[in-house]
């Protein structure tokens, strides 16, 4: 009896000492994470302080997301043989130069994605993947400081798509005016005197026209999040039709070596392109810029992301 009583003396007090031992090791594993928190503000702010100094700063982060299936059999559906697949690409890398008296700032916006669904069934369905998003932008901007926070500036912006219908439409935008920079995660460029430049075999509605250019980038580093906010406006002087803006908002946050989660949308509204739709794709030759529905052009992607 008493070695029985002493045998489960020692096997409680072995559990207890397992459950201290693991609730010191959780202890000193929140310290730890909290510790590493606490390193990586100190890291991110010591980079805020190396960007302000003069010279390049290089960086990009995008979103990478695939979804691959196939079904053999699957009678509970209505297509029990097929094969789908979405993939999406987007990269929002940047390269700027900061110097005593001047900046330059060069980025870019690119979103590509290919979607398919294969009905083994129909032998005349379309088996490849086809495009589905195609955004290209690309800005560089070259100002002249007055001030702290103003600088005379010159502007060069180019949008178009890449894998359909590359620069058909294709927009140029030339302009000079004056850059405000607030604080260093906000650039505002006002060009009161801008020509954008329309490239498109469609001549009887696209057309270039002298305008207003207005674009305004937000782009900041939270902790582990990553924000990049881009919005770019024309105003025509011509004619309100001939005006357009796209707003483009792309979220990443690290989980793990710099693999993380992202997010990325924008709007867009565009007058041609939606009378070019409505005439050369819906076949609609009473379409006018009176009469045509220009509804908001929106587009989304959610996926794995990688910041550089």
């Amino acid at each position: 009896m008493k070695k029985t009583l002493l045998i489960c003396a020692l096997f409680m007090g072995f559990i207890s000492l397992n459950a201290q031992t693991k609730e010191e090791l959780e202890a000193l594993k929140s310290q730890k994470e909290d510790s590493i928190s606490a390193l990586q503000s100190e890291v991110d702010a010591l980079k805020k302080q190396i960007d302000k100094f003069p010279g390049w700063s290089y960086g990009a982060f995008g979103t990478i997301g695939a979804n691959l299936s196939e079904f053999s059999n699957w009678y509970a559906q209505g297509t029990p043989n097929n094969s789908a697949g979405n993939v999406t690409i987007t990269v929002n890398p940047y390269a700027k130069l900061n110097r005593e008296k001047y900046f330059w700032y060069n980025t870019a916006n690119i979103n590509l994605s290919w979607v398919k669904f294969d009905d083994k069934d129909d032998p005349i369905d379309d088996d490849d993947f086809r495009q589905a998003t195609d955004v290209f932008t690309i800005t560089s901007l070259y100002g002249y400081k007055i001030s702290k926070t103003l600088a005379a500036s010159t502007l060069g912006e180019y949008r178009t798509t890449l894998l359909n219908n590359f620069n058909d439409p294709g927009y140029l935008d030339l302009g000079i005016g004056i850059t405000w920079t607030p604080i260093s995660d906000l650039v505002v460029v006002v060009h009161p005197l801008n020509y954008n430049i329309v490239f498109s075999d469609e001549k009887t509605i696209f057309d270039s026209s002298l305008g207003a250019k207005i674009v305004a980038n937000y782009a900041k580093s939270i902790g582990k999040l990553k924000i990049n906010s881009n919005l770019s406006m024309f105003q025509s002087y011509k004619s309100s039709n001939l005006s357009n803006w796209t707003w483009t908002n792309a979220f990443g946050y690290e989980v793990w070596k710099g693999i993380g989660l992202g997010f990325e949308f924008g709007l867009r509204d565009n007058k041609q392109e939606a009378l070019n739709y409505a005439i050369n794709t819906e076949g609609d030759t009473n379409a006018t810029f009176d009469n045509v529905d220009n509804d908001l052009q929106t587009y989304w992607t959610f996926g794995l992301s990688y910041a550089f």
